[in-house]
Order: structure tokens, then sequence, then C-alpha cells
């Protein structure tokens, strides 16, 4: 299974979106986050069909982050029921992968424990 996550969050707004991407980068619940404006959802909400513009965060973290990065969202986020899905990563650049590592939740000392283990 792996240890990196791909999440995906839809925001309103600019404001939302940065202010979120913000926190998650700050807190160290996420590496990077690419904020893709314009983005048209169609949705069934409150058993009607909906249609909003929307911009659309892709997180990049790890598994073990994921909870508190939930909850991050779900505190800062102004929509009544946030979309909040993660994909695990299955291949990347190890470079980038090991960045993701080293940039979430203390990950230097945890992959520096992990090289002394080998």
């Amino acid at each position: 299974m792996s240890d990196h996550l791909l999440a995906y969050c839809t925001c309103p707004d600019g404001d939302s979106a940065r202010a979120i991407a913000n926190a998650l980068v700050d807190e160290g619940l996420a590496a990077c986050v690419g904020i893709l404006p314009g983005v048209q959802s169609v949705y069934r909400w409150q058993g009607r069909r909906e249609s909003a513009r929307e911009h659309l965060l892709t997180i990049k973290t790890r598994r073990d982050a994921y909870a508190a990065l939930e909850r991050a969202i779900v505190a800062l986020h102004p929509y009544e029921l946030p979309e909040i899905i993660a994909v695990p990563i299955t291949q990347g650049l190890a470079g980038y992968l090991a960045w993701i590592d080293d940039n979430v939740m203390g990950g230097h000392a945890r992959r520096t424990n992990n090289e002394n283990r080998k």
C-alpha cells in the first residue's frame, strides 16, 4: 500500500482555496497544493442538479497525515459538506516522493529513522 496520497478538494472561490492551501502547507499536512481555477462542477445536492464554477485543490500528502488533513479542511471550508477524497499515488519520481516525505508532518525525522533501521 502506498504511503503517498493525492487528495482532491473543491472550493467555491480563490480566497477559500488559497486559505486552505496555505494552512495545509504551513501546518505540514501537505507538501504541495495545486490550485486549479475554473473547474465546472455538475452535481446533485438536496435532490436537485446543481452547477458551479469552483477551484480544485490537488493536495500531495502522506497516508499518515490524512486524518489531520481532513480535519483541517473541514474546519476551514465554507461548504457544509466539502469534497475531500484521496487516492493512492502508486508510481512517481522517487525524488519527488521523497520530497513529499520530507515536507509532510515531520517527514525528515521519519525518513532519517527509516534510513537508520536499514
